[in-house]
C-alpha cells in the first residue's frame, strides 16, 4: 500500500516544508561534530577520564547509527509527521539536558538521549522529499539535502570553538548544546504545519529483526571505535541472523523487494566507497592541521569553508547524474595534491575548492539514483538504509584511515581517501554512460549511424 497525503499537504508550500525538515537535519548534523572542538574543555571542566570522553564524543554517534533504520519503521507505523516531532521534542530536551549535566556520567547519557531523537529526526526527512517530490524537483530538494549535511559538519566544527571560546556568561562550553533549545522549540511550532501521511495500514514493528539489526550495528561502531575487533564476529553473526529472520518475517524491518530496487544496491555501494573517503578525510585533516601545522580549533574548521561552500552550491545547481564518475574522479586527485601540498595554505585551501565540486557532483545524484525507482511505500525503509549506510561508512573512515594516520602519517592516509574515492569513480562509471554517447555516435560510421537510426529516420 502507497502512503497517502491528507489534504494539509495541499495547503503547504514545499518550500516551507523543506526549510523546517531540512533546519531539523542541519541541527542533527551540527551535533555529531560540535563537541570534538571543545572536547578538551569538557574534560576539564567535569574531569572526564580519557575513555569517559570519548563516550562523550561518541555516544551520539552510536545511538544515531543503532537506531536510523528503527526510526525510520517508527515513522512509518505511527506517522512521518508524528515521527519528527517526537524526535524534535526528544533531541531538543535532550539538548537542554546536556547543557545542564554536572557530571560526565549525565552528559553521556544525555547524548545517548540526543542520538535517539535524531535517529527519529533524519528517515522521516527523506521520506518527506521522497514523498513530496519526483523528478528534477526532487533532484533538487536532494541537492539541498546534500548542501545541508555538507554545511552541518564542517559548521558544527566552527561553531564548537565559537561559543567554547566565548564562554558566554562563563558557561564555558554548555552553549553548544543549549543553542539547540530555541531552534528545536521554534522548529516544534512550524512543524505543525508539516503534512500528515497516512502510514501503510499492514507495517508492524519486527521486534526480532530490530534486535538483531541493533545489536548488529552496535557491535560493528563499538569494535571500530573501541575494540575489541572481536566484535566484528559477533556482528557478523548477527548480520546472518538478521537476514534469516527477514526471509520468515511477515512484515520484515528491511523488505527484499527494497534490497531489489533497480539502482538501489550499485548506488548504494558506491556512495559507501565515497562516505568512508569523505569521512576518513575530514577527520585526518582537520587532526593535522591542529596537531601538525598549530592551528586552532576555530581556524581548522574555517579552512573546510571553500568545501563546504562548493559542495553546497554545486548540489544544488548541478545535480547531474551523468557527471557521477567525473565528480569522483576530480575529488580523488584533489586529496592528492592536498595530501602533498598541504603545508602551504593558498594551495591546501584552493583544492578544498575542487575537492567540495566533485564530492557534489556525485552525494545527491548517488542518493536520487538510488531512490528514484523505489516505491513510496518503501520510503521510509529506504531513507532508513541509506542514511545508516552514509553514518556508518563515515564510522569506518575515521576508524580506519585514521589509524593510518597515526600509524603511518598524513599523507598516505589521504592517499587512502583518494584510493576509496577512486575506487567509488569506477563503481559509478555504468552511471555515466550518457558522458560517452555524444563521442560514440562521432565514432560511428555515417552508415552504421543511419542504420541505427533505423526507418523512422527517414
Amino acid at each position: 500500500m502507497t502512503p497517502t497525503l491528507s489534504a494539509p499537504v495541499l495547503r503547504t508550500r514545499t518550500g516551507t516544508l523543506l526549510a523546517i525538515v531540512l533546519t531539523a537535519q542541519f541541527m542533527a548534523m551540527l551535533d555529531t561534530n560540535i563537541v570534538n572542538v571543545a572536547a578538551a574543555t569538557i574534560q576539564t571542566s567535569l574531569g572526564a577520564s580519557g575513555p569517559a570522553l570519548q563516550l562523550v564524543l561518541a555516544g551520539y554517534t552510536i545511538a544515531y547509527a543503532v537506531l536510523l533504520i528503527t526510526g525510520a519503521r517508527i515513522g512509518s507505523l505511527l506517522g512521518y509527521r508524528r515521527t519528527f516531532l517526537l524526535g524534535l521534542l526528544a533531541f531538543t530536551v535532550a539538548s537542554a539536558a546536556c547543557g545542564l549535566a554536572l557530571s560526565t556520567g549525565e552528559l553521556i547519557a544525555f547524548r545517548f538521549a540526543q542520538g535517539v531523537g535524531a535517529a527519529l529526526i533524519i528517515p522521516q526527512v527523506f521520506s518527506f522529499i521522497q514523498i513530496t517530490f519526483t523528478g528534477p524537483a526532487r533532484a533538487r530538494a536532494l541537492g539541498w539535502y546534500a548542501a545541508v549535511i555538507s554545511v552541518g559538519v564542517v559548521a558544527g566544527q566552527i561553531l564548537g570553538g565559537l561559543l567554547s571560546s566565548a564562554n558566554l556568561f562563563g558557561t564555558g562550553w554548555r552553549p553548544i548544546f543549549l543553542a539547540n533549545v530555541p531552534i528545536g522549540v521554534a522548529l516544534l511550532v512550524l512543524g505543525r504545519r508539516l503534512p500528515v501521511v497516512d502510514p501503510p495500514s499492514y507495517r508492524r514493528l519486527d521486534l526480532p529483526g530490530l534486535v538483531l539489526l541493533s545489536l548488529a550495528v552496535l557491535s560493528f561502531v563499538v569494535a571500530l571505535l573501541f575494540g575489541p575487533l572481536l566484535l566484528l564476529v559477533l556482528c557478523a553473526l548477527f548480520v546472518v541472523a538478521f537476514g534469516l529472520v527477514q526471509r520468515s518475517s511477515t512484515s520484515p524491518l528491511m523488505p527484499l523487494r527494497l534490497l531489489r530496487s533497480p539502482g538501489l544496491l550499485p548506488s548504494l555501494a558506491a556512495l559507501v566507497a565515497m562516505m568512508v573517503s569523505y569521512g576518513g578525510f575530514m577527520f585526518t585533516v582537520a587532526l593535522y592541521l591542529q596537531e601538525g601545522l598549530g592551528y586552532s580549533p576555530l581556524l581548522a574548521g574555517l579552512s573546510f569553508v571553500p568545501n563546504a561552500i562548493c559542495f553546497g552550491l554545486t548540489g544544488m545547481l548541478l545535480p547531474r547524474r551523468s557527471l557521477i564518475p567525473v565528480g569522483l574522479a576530480v575529488a580523488a586527485v584533489s586529496m592528492v595534491l592536498i595530501a602533498f601540498f598541504i603545508g602551504d595554505p593558498w594551495v591546501y585551501l584552493a583544492m578544498q575548492v575542487p575537492a567540495g565540486i566533485g564530492s557534489a557532483l556525485a552525494f545527491s545524484p548517488l542518493m536520487a539514483r538510488a531512490l528514484a525507482r523505489v516505491a513510496p511505500a518503501d520510503a521510509s525503509d529506504a531513507s532508513g538504509l541509506l542514511t545508516t549506510n552514509v553514518q556508518l561508512a563515515q564510522v569506518v573512515g575515521v576508524a580506519t584511515l585514521g589509524s593510518l594516520y597515526l600509524t603511518s602519517g598524513l599523507t598516505v592516509a589521504l592517499l587512502g581517501c583518494a584510493v576509496m574515492t577512486g575506487v567509488a569513480s569506477v563503481m559509478s562509471l555504468p552511471f555515466g554512460r550518457s558522458l560517452l554517447r555524444p563521442f560514440a555516435r562521432a565514432a560511428a560510421p555515417s552508415g552504421s549511424r543511419m542504420f541505427a537510426r533505423g526507418p523512422s529516420a527517414r
